[in-house]
């Protein structure tokens, strides 16, 4: 027989770590190859991990609920074999080796021939640290890794404060930790870990009275994530809004003309949305610092156009799929892009690449009937587009025979934007071109 170790594969950029849902088969149970073996979840979207292999689950290494780096063993699976066969993947060796890759140079072990002789009074001063403590706290073997090297005790890790999934202590926690620590401020962690103020807190709020009546719902692990994500943002990014009336008769009655005759040839609707991210996509080819983070007093300029789509789910919560390159797509193009998204998102189908990498987002606020509306900055970007309902109205027109009032389809675009690094003077030049593209439509244009 063989063995094979699964492991936690690379989820998509920036994501590290990701806690196990649901295990979706147990020791003992049949797996063919390419079947799904748990469900996961990121900070971004839930997924899960099939088999490479067919063979019989051996052991689950892992608890539901429990948070896992990328490159640790999942599950052993037996496989059809004559000889123990070890696959490599995931094994100890690999494991550390990718924890040294992802550790600060300063904190990078040794070869074993030669410990450094603060690790090596590190490891012979303090015991070896478990992956839980005796109140059932869990520790990575990331962060065990690091306190090893930093000799950093039991006792003092269990005072560290923890902003990870339910207050477990996350590589950026001890980090900072040790850099408080170093400047000789540990003191001033602990106090805050006694006085349990938590450096971003969604909880911190007035005394809620409760009646009999009153129905206490408790947020779900998304809600929980888009609530740390929003607060995080306003407390980022000094938020200011612009708002500009478009009048899209002309692509309006456009869309009337071709909406038909476009689901008869590709098989799906064309929406506006759209139409509103080749818009979107044009005015940042016109003013690229739009399309930009911050990091510290650095700013990103971003070179590719990664257009997010806030997107409501059947659950009530939010998700932001991405549509890579949007500036190179055809608008027949985009609308197939945004329907295969729209539909796997509601479908929880999504993959973890299909949320990464956004550099701006649009969010449809006219789909609910809403006029307008002011979002709150997708970080790290540093701004965001809210796009309002459709309506008629009475406006003044002006024309070679003098003004006239006329019914025209108008809509209000608002954009937030970073004020760190987007002023009044770009962030209202940008809206209004986004808006001057769309009155501008070709009402003749082949699709």
């Amino acid at each position: 027989m063989a063995i094979h170790r699964l492991v936690l594969p690379k989820m998509g950029e920036s994501v590290s770590e990701a806690t196990i849902i649901k295990w979706l088969k147990q020791p003992g149970d049949r797996v063919e190859e390419d079947e799904a073996v748990v469900d996961i979840a990121t900070d971004k979207v839930d997924s899960d991990v099939p088999s490479p292999v067919s063979g019989v689950i051996q052991e689950l290494l892992f608890s539901e609920d429990a948070v896992v780096q990328v490159g640790e063993v999942l599950a052993v699976i037996e496989t059809d074999g004559e000889e123990i066969e070890d696959t490599g993947e995931g094994t100890e060796a690999e494991i550390e080796e990718k924890i040294q890759e992802v550790l600060p140079e300063s904190m990078k072990s040794a070869p074993t021939t030669s410990k450094s002789p603060k690790a090596s009074a590190a490891s012979a001063e303090s015991p070896a640290i478990s992956a839980m403590n005796e109140s059932g706290r869990f520790y990575s073997p990331l962060v065990r890794n690091i306190a090893a090297q930093e000799g950093i005790s039991m006792e003092e890790l269990d005072r560290i404060p923890g902003t990870g999934t339910e207050n477990r202590v996350t590589k950026q926690d001890v980090l900072r930790y040790l850099e408080s620590r170093d400047a000789g401020q540990a003191t001033a962690v602990e106090a805050a870990q006694a006085e349990s103020i938590p450096e971003v807190s969604t909880t911190a709020s007035a005394t809620t009275s409760l009646s009999a009546d009153d129905e206490i719902i408790e947020m779900d692990r998304m809600r929980r994530l888009i609530a740390d994500h929003m607060v995080q943002s306003v407390k980022t990014s000094p938020h200011v809004c612009s708002f500009v009336e478009a009048d899209v008769t002309n692509l309006v009655q456009w869309r009337n003309k071709v909406k038909a005759t476009y689901e008869n040839r590709e098989g799906e609707k064309i929406t506006f949305t759209p139409i509103f991210i080749e818009a979107v996509s044009r005015a940042i080819k016109d003013f690229p610092l739009i399309n930009a983070s911050v990091d510290g007093y650095q700013i990103i300029k971003k070179r590719n156009i990664h257009i997010g789509m806030a997107t409501a789910l059947p659950s009530g919560n939010l998700i932001v799929p991405v549509i890579k390159n949007a500036d190179q797509l055809s608008l027949v193009g985009l609308s197939k892009t945004v329907n295969d998204l729209a539909k796997r998102a509601r479908e929880n189908k999504l993959k973890p690449d299909d949320t990464q990498g956004g550099t701006f987002t649009v969010t449809n606020v006219g789909a609910f009937g809403n006029i307008t509306g002011t979002p709150i900055i997708n970080q790290p970007q540093v701004a965001i587009l809210a796009i309002g309902t459709i309506v008629k109205k009475p406006a003044v027109i002006e024309t070679e025979y003098g003004d006239v009032i006329a019914i025209r389809h108008k809509m209000i675009l608002s954009l937030s934007y970073d004020h760190r690094v987007v002023d009044g003077s770009l962030g209202g030049r940008f809206v209004k071109r986004v808006a001057d593209y769309l009155e501008s439509w070709d009402i003749n244009r082949e699709v």
